[in-house]
This record gives C-alpha cells, structure tokens and sequence, in this order.
C-alpha cells in the first residue's frame, strides 16, 4: 500500500505539476547535484547532460523521451505509484522504464520506500542513454517476464545490486552507476565515503545469493570492472545461473537475520 498517486497524463503526455511539486523537484535536484560530481560515473553525468533536466520545474517525458528514443531506442512510461511484476518486467522488456508520476511529500522529503518521479528520472534516466546499460536492462526484462516467480526474486538481487546500487571502477576510482544510490544524497557519500559498507568485486553467483533491505543503508555493493560487464552479463545465460543460485541457496545476511525482508 502507498500514500502516493501517480498524477494523470494528458494526451500530449504531459503532467500538470503544482507550484508546490516543481518546488520539490527544484530541491531535490540542487542538493543532489551537490553531491554527485565527483562520485557518479562519467556514463550517468554524460547522459545528465543529454537530458538536460530542468532545475526549476518537474521535467515532462515527451522530452525525456525524445533524447532516450535517439540514444538507445528506450522511452518512459507513466505508472500509478505501485505496479505488478508482470507489468514491470514487460514494461523494461518492451524498452520502456516504468515512472510514477507523483512526487514525494515534503514530510518525506528525505526518504521514502516507493521510488517516485525524482528517483526514477534523476537517478535512472541517465544511465538509459548508455548502450551497455540499456542492452543489460532490456535483456534483464525479456527474462523477468519469462521466469516464473522463484526465479523472480533471485533475478531481484541482480537488479537491486546493479541498476539500483551498482558501483564500478573507472581510473583507477570508484564511481556510482546505480539509480538508488543516485537519488539519494546520504547514499550517494555512505557508499564511497563510509567505512561501514563492504565493497567487493562482481561475481554473479555472489550477487544472486547476497539477502538485501530495501530501508537500511546497503551493508554490500559490488563493483563492476566497467559499463561493458553489464553487457557481457546480458549474453549470459542468466536464468541457468539463477538455477545454480537456487541450489546453493541463499548466503548469511550481512544485517539481523530475523530482519531479512525477502530472503524466502
């Protein structure tokens, strides 16, 4: 259950955002953008900058979509506040990123569980300009749609540890790809700069077999050797290596295990 509702679309696919709401996008960007330049990774900035996103009011998806159908044949797609998994996964398999239209309240302005309009455009839509990206996540969605729903929740952990939290090195540096990370500027500096969070190199099997909350701070990121990995990923037989994550079962949590949220 959500407090929030998306807004309606018109025609033209525009959404009437209030003052109030342009306000909170307005704040919501300028302190992000204070804190990503020097964590986030050259792909996301550089589609950042494709983009173009205003500062002063909410962005509309038919210019968001005109510069993502150019770059990698992906587009957005408007969604109430919560949808299903069948929904989701044919959304990201038909190349469109679900995005629900309704933006957090001042009250949760910090934090909130739902991903809401800022999450899914200013820490997501940058990343969708990239090739390798875009391949990994169409791939990912044509498989989701496909796999039944044990299957599901192992192919969740990929995801959760790549496009929402995924990190990578890049000169020598880590970086920040992940769109959950993004959006958020206490994860954005926890994730580099905290000494709490255990950063290890990408292994598949690990990543499918590693528990996750969905409201804590992520005790675990894996980093990827470059961009070009999540494609190499997306060539992979991805539902046989959930069939061995299966068998070996799930690893200990790196949280209280009686506060493991997903990991039957």
């Amino acid at each position: 259950m959500t407090q929030y509702h998306s807004k309606p679309v018109n025609k033209q696919g525009f959404v009437d955002w209030s003052d109030d709401e342009n306000s909170i996008w307005h704040d919501l960007v300028v302190r992000q953008q204070k804190v990503i330049n020097n964590r986030a990774c050259k792909a996301y900035l550089d589609g950042l900058d494709l983009l173009n996103l205003p500062i002063d009011e909410a962005p509309q998806l038919p210019d968001i979509n005109r510069i993502l159908v150019k770059e990698t044949g992906w587009k957005v797609e408007p969604v109430p506040a919560l949808i299903s998994f069948d929904k989701f996964f044919a959304l990201l398999a038909d190349r469109k990123f679900p995005v629900a239209t309704f933006l957090r309240s001042r009250e949760e302005f910090d934090y909130l569980q739902e991903p809401d309009f800022f999450h899914e455009i200013f820490g997501h839509c940058a990343m969708l300009t990239n090739p390798d990206f875009a391949s990994f996540t169409h791939t990912y969605g044509k498989l989701g749609r496909s796999a039944d729903s044990k299957r599901r929740v192992y192919l969740a952990r990929l995801y959760w540890f790549t496009v929402e939290f995924g990190l990578l090195k890049e000169n020598g540096e880590t970086k920040i790809y992940g769109g959950g990370i993004l959006s958020s500027p206490g994860e954005t500096v926890y994730s580099l700069d905290s000494e709490k969070p255990l950063r290890e190199s990408f292994d598949l099997q690990t990543v499918l077999r590693t528990p996750y909350r969905i409201d804590i701070m992520q005790p675990i990121y894996y980093l990827l050797d470059n961009l070009k990995e999540l494609y190499r990923l997306s060539q992979v037989d991805l539902i046989e290596q959930v069939d061995v994550a299966m068998k070996a079962q799930l690893l200990p949590p790196l949280f209280k295990a009686k506060e493991v949220t997903n990991a039957e």
